[in-house]
């Protein structure tokens, strides 16, 4: 291939294969201001058309590019009459004439539909362009006619305002002619400039308008802007009309407000004022923004007063009303906590209110059998499932009665560990049955029960159980519980009482009587027509179903899909349980169910509450977080503030640390277990949790325990097989518990073999140095007589000289007696003593005898 040059031919005789060149190259000279100019090369591209050999240019039946030359029919002698001529044998590979005239006339036939089309297109864009120019033209001379009239209007207006003076003028003149007298000062100008020979200089008359010439098509113009290879294309195309940049078209119209501001004589626009919303705290930056002023200003100000900020340091509420109040705007203080504002909904009106179910919490002292009072109400048993015997978390059941009535139960635990949960059991009940068993009568668990019972208000029905056994005394159950101010209506009181027995199943339709009786006297209601509102009676994480918490609806109706916060949590309800594990829709007021689609694992206790959509929820999340965290830290305060009390807490305090890592089956066991290692907390030893949550225990527990050197506590829950083999490998402990006695048992020994021993002194006798002798290779020896009791070889001594002491628990090592060696000797006897390396022994001194017992204590 050649580059369009001349070559010489080949000596073959045969011209080498070339292509013309499609582009034609040329210089365009680019003029800018101050008189410079450039040459800027150009170059033209062509369409490339190939043509035949032997063909005419441009001949329409030329084929176009990469299309090979028609192959020619080979001349044959015409054929004799009568005998057609035999054909010509055909070598392998060949075509034939036929195949090569088809193969022709196919090219030649796309070579005119491509001509064709290319027609076509150029008549297209040659009628684009027409259209183009014409409507170019059309702009043009309207914006010339309205510039002409534009340039008419003024002139008339310019001699409509030169007539109107000169009209002033002359009516001033011949006012002065028919009142000489009047004005003599103004009448004296004239003639004393007659006088000297002046004139009076007239108005200048204002020169007319130009017209604005209207901008003719091809009139040469300088350029603007940078030059570009599509400029210089269209340029010589002939159409370098240029379309004006939405940039260039905004800068205009700012031009012009500006301009029309300046006519109207405004000078800087009046700021706006706003109503600036801020709360307790808030950044320089998010300041600036609600004002809409500059951060720059905000900062200018305040250096003014003092103070060095940057746009991402916090401001007070005072401190940003008062810069608001400063740039003018009015301000409008709100609190963090607006944000839980109608979040519980508005008061229901009687009318909507509808009969609900009661809500009774069976409470009492551990093994007193409440938990099997309920499994005889509900014909189930669920005590067997409990580790011990004893419930270790709440349960919430609903029976349905005979009669169609329901009655919600709610079972809490009886050991001193779960008063949280007896607490929040109180707090969501409408009845406490209080159960006391006739053999025990009322315990430590029984009082507590009943001041939860008070401070919720609920009315208290006593049910005594275990009536069936041989040493059950009732009588004496309820005399005790008048010490604590339960009178029962036996004693003339209003405290309703029944008799049962959980194992026999007698007396329970009485109390199924009594609790219907004493709910039909409180006339309990609630709108189920409303968004629901629930309390969190427990919540735990299952490996397969997330994040479980068991609700009581108090309010409105809880559907499928609703969007919830709960505490500082938030979720869509992916499921609805009871107690019976069907699948529910919807649960209306006093139902108690398992709900899941929950993010986290909830508190037990949070107020669960509908919200219309997401963003609200986390809205409400994230600032209860905010709260719970600050609450924790103890308030917002400085790095500094809090580190210097942290060193100060930390040197104030000699106490040894525990530290434990807990994880529970449900988040009420665990806070049970937290709440019991405190109050074992001494003041030379306590437990600190590490980390207290629901769950298996896993990998990242096993980390967190062996890099703060703490044991993994598990109640309820077992360890992957992937986190047992890393606590292996690094040595980590865990402990496995279903009995909260067993756990807090251990963790109570621990920390009792953590605290210091006490030594306790036991007398043993005296003895005084009646002179002291110096023997080689021993050193001082100490001969004395036992004056009062025994002193024993081996045993702790204190010398005193003049009854102050100068060797604190020395050690006896050599006691002889006539160069023997004795265990011990008795009071009125004489030996010798050493003492070891303590060798300032003098006459007269006295020692003391002791020995020293260790006692181990415990909390």
């Amino acid at each position: 291939m050649s580059d369009g040059n001349e070559q010489k031919d080949t000596p073959s005789g045969r011209k080498p294969l070339t292509l013309t060149r499609t582009t034609s190259t040329g210089t365009v000279r680019q003029s800018f201001s101050h008189g410079r100019t450039k040459q800027v090369a150009v170059e033209v591209r062509e369409k490339r058309s190939i043509n035949r050999p032997g063909a005419t240019p441009g001949a329409p039946g030329a084929p176009g590019p990469g299309v090979p030359p028609p192959i020619k029919a080979r001349a044959t002698p015409a054929p004799e009459p009568l005998q057609p001529a035999p054909k010509a044998p055909t070598s392998p590979g060949a075509i034939s004439d036929e195949e090569a005239r088809r193969r022709e006339e196919a090219v030649n036939r796309s070579l005119a539909e491509r001509e064709a089309r290319d027609q076509r297109a150029r008549a297209e864009e040659e009628q684009r362009r027409a259209l183009d120019d014409a409507q170019r033209r059309k702009a043009a001379e309207l914006a010339a006619i309205e510039a002409e009239a534009e340039a008419r209007r003024r002139a008339e207006q310019a001699q409509a305002e030169l007539e109107e003076a000169a009209a002033e003028r002359a009516a001033a003149r011949a006012a002065a002619q028919v009142n000489p007298q009047q004005g003599g000062g103004a009448s004296a100008g004239p003639s004393l400039l007659d006088e000297l020979g002046g004139r009076v200089k007239s108005a200048r008359k204002p020169a007319p308008v130009a017209p604005v010439k209207p901008a003719k098509k091809g009139e040469p113009k300088r350029r603007e802007g940078k030059l570009t290879l599509d400029m210089v294309e269209r340029e010589v195309a002939g159409d370098d009309d240029r379309v004006r940049s939405l940039a260039a078209y905004r800068r205009a119209q700012q031009k012009e407000k500006e301009r029309r501001a300046k006519l109207m004589g405004g000078g800087e626009r009046d700021q706006i004022k706003r109503e600036v919303t801020i709360p307790e705290t808030i950044t320089v930056q998010e300041l600036s923004n609600r004002m809409a002023v500059r951060v720059a200003d905000i900062i200018k100000y305040m250096m003014r007063q003092g103070q060095m900020m940057k746009q991402a340091d916090e401001l007070d509420a005072d401190t940003a009303e008062l810069i608001a109040t400063e740039f003018g705007h009015t301000v409008k203080r709100v609190a963090e906590s607006d944000v839980e504002e109608g979040l519980s909904g508005e008061v229901d009106i009687d009318e909507n209110l509808l009969p609900r179910p009661p809500v009774v919490t069976v409470m009492g002292h551990v093994d007193h059998g409440k938990t099997s009072l309920l499994d005889s109400l509900r014909e189930t048993d669920v005590v067997s499932g409990e580790h011990g015997g004893i419930t270790q978390h709440i349960g919430a059941y609903q029976v349905r009665l005979k009669s169609g009535q329901r009655v919600t139960f709610l079972d809490t635990p009886g050991h001193a560990a779960f008063s949280a949960m007896r607490a929040r059991g109180a707090q969501v009940t409408d009845i406490v049955v209080l159960v006391v068993a006739a053999d025990d009568g009322v315990m430590p668990q029984t009082v507590e029960a009943i001041h939860h019972a008070r401070a919720s208000g609920a009315p208290i029905i006593v049910a005594i159980n275990k009536i069936d056994k041989p040493d059950a005394n009732p009588t004496r159950a309820l005399t005790d519980l008048l010490q604590h101010e339960i009178i029962t209506e036996s004693h003339g009181g209003d405290t309703l009482a029944v008799e049962v027995s959980a194992l026999k199943k007698t007396g329970l339709d009485k109390l199924v009587e009594t609790i219907l009786l004493q709910a039909e006297v409180m006339d309990l209601k609630a709108n189920p027509e409303r968004a629901a509102e629930a309390t969190v009676i427990e919540s735990k994480l299952d490996k397969g179903r997330g994040t479980v918490a068991t609700v009581l609806v108090q309010k409105g109706t809880l559907k499928r899909g609703d969007i919830v916060v709960v505490g500082a949590q938030v979720g869509r309800i992916r499921a609805i349980t009871n107690e019976r594990g069907q699948q529910l829709q919807s649960v209306g007021p006093s139902e108690p169910v398992e709900i899941m689609g929950l993010e986290g694992v909830p508190e037990p206790g949070d107020v669960l509450n509908v919200v219309e959509n997401e963003n609200r929820a986390r809205e409400v999340a994230n600032y209860r977080a905010r709260a719970k965290k600050q609450k924790t830290s103890g308030g917002p305060s400085r790095t500094g503030t809090s580190l210097e009390s942290m060193m100060a807490k930390f040197k104030d305090s000699t106490a040894k640390e525990l530290p434990i890592l807990i994880k529970a089956d449900v988040q009420g066991s665990a806070e049970a277990i937290v709440g019991s290692l405190e109050k074992l907390a001494h003041e030379e030893v306590r437990a600190r949790v590490v980390l207290s949550g629901v769950g298996a225990i896993n990998e990242s527990d096993v980390q967190l325990a062996k890099g703060s050197g703490a044991p993994i506590i598990g109640f309820n829950v077992r360890a992957s097989k992937e986190a047992r083999d890393l606590a292996e490998r690094e040595g980590v402990e865990i402990r496995y518990y279903n009995i909260i006695y067993d756990l807090i048992d251990d963790i109570k020994g621990v920390m009792s073999g953590m605290l210091a021993p006490l030594t306790r002194e036991s007398f043993l006798g005296n003895a005084e140095v009646l002179e002291v002798f110096n023997i080689s290779k021993v050193g001082k020896v100490a001969g004395v007589k036992v004056t009062e009791g025994v002193v024993r070889k081996g045993a702790k001594v204190r010398i005193l000289r003049d009854n102050v002491v100068i060797q604190e628990m020395g050690t006896l090592t050599t006691l002889k007696r006539f160069k023997e060696e004795v265990d011990q000797v008795q009071t009125g006897q004489e030996c010798g003593m050493s003492f070891g390396q303590f060798q300032d022994i003098k006459q007269g001194d006295q020692i003391e005898c002791f020995n020293v017992e260790v006692v181990q204590r415990s909390l």
